[in-house]
């Protein structure tokens, strides 16, 4: 199975991703992620990834299609969380998948308003050694600053500061919006309200994927 999950930043698209990976075994690949992985180990990638992230921009395309192309066929199904951001990199994704046999089974969009997406993405943090994600207002670490998990230090990351957050939400409204319009007209998507409780977004993220299989 492979999954496509969009939504804005802020979406809650790498809380529900992890939880889906956990329960269902699926190949979790998130693009934020593993570029972060790249910028913490100093890569050429990751070193050219972080001028783009630090405003809030996408990395280019062609540097994302290469990192994503080794691993989109795991036989244990995958779950994309971040990717494709652009309609260049959907197409791409459709190429790779098509030379390999493995359709797209659903597109899911995890729907949030702006007023919602400024207030979370204002208030997330990270540990920058084990990337345990924490919320500053309502699941704070222990010790202002350190990480409950490894002790490693918690930050604001550049790419959730106010002026960032402007930017991403621009990027994105620009960029990855016409991405939803692209698998729309195939008729692939299924569109969740991603506010309440993580586990009503979940129950909602688990009942949209068991319509896999129906709606294509």
């Amino acid at each position: 199975m492979r999954i496509v999950l969009l939504g804005p930043p802020g979406a809650g698209k790498g809380t529900q991703a992890r939880r889906l990976a956990d329960s269902t075994g699926m190949k979790h690949l998130s693009t934020g992620d593993m570029l972060r992985a790249e910028v913490a180990a100093g890569t050429e990638l990751g070193l050219l990834a972080k001028s783009f992230m630090d405003k809030g921009d996408y990395v280019p395309d062609s540097n994302i299609i290469a990192m994503i192309q080794q691993l989109i066929a795991d036989p244990a199904g995958v779950l994309l969380d971040g990717f494709p951001r652009t309609v260049v990199q959907a197409k791409a994704l459709d190429d790779s998948l098509e030379a390999a046999g493995l359709p797209i089974d659903k597109v899911i969009n995890m729907s949030v308003s702006n007023d919602e997406l400024v207030r979370r993405l204002s208030s997330r943090a990270i540990c920058t050694e084990c990337q345990t994600p924490y919320n500053l207002v309502s699941d704070a670490p222990s010790t202002e600053g350190i990480c409950d998990k490894c002790g490693g230090d918690v930050i604001v990351r550049n790419d959730d500061r106010p002026q960032a957050i402007m930017n991403r939400m621009k990027v994105f409204n620009e960029l990855t919006v016409p991405v939803l319009s692209y698998y729309k007209s195939r008729g692939d998507v299924a569109e969740i309200i991603a506010t309440g409780s993580p586990d009503s977004v979940f129950e909602a993220l688990t009942q949209a994927i068991g319509s896999v299989g129906h709606s294509n």
